[in-house]
């Protein structure tokens, strides 16, 4: 079974592309905004500010729990 395990990662769809499929991040995409540029028939993907943010957000948490700078992490 999985119980006691640590993840080992993290999975999000991203698109390169200026979509609004998912709420939120810096430019601020809302439930309203989500209709304006929805292409996917799938799941919905973030776009380029909103991956390239939560990068930041993951490797600053992992530099909180290693416990060592910003370089160390990108070494």
């Amino acid at each position: 079974g999985a119980e006691g395990t640590v993840p080992g990662g993290v999975h999000f769809e991203m698109t390169g592309q200026d979509v609004t499929e998912c709420t939120g991040g810096v430019v601020a995409v809302t439930d309203e905004d989500l209709s304006d540029r929805y292409h996917t028939a799938c799941d919905p993907r973030l776009n380029a500010s909103q991956s390239l943010e939560l990068a930041f957000l993951v490797a600053e948490e992992l530099v909180k729990r290693r416990g060592s700078s910003a370089a160390d992490v990108a070494a």
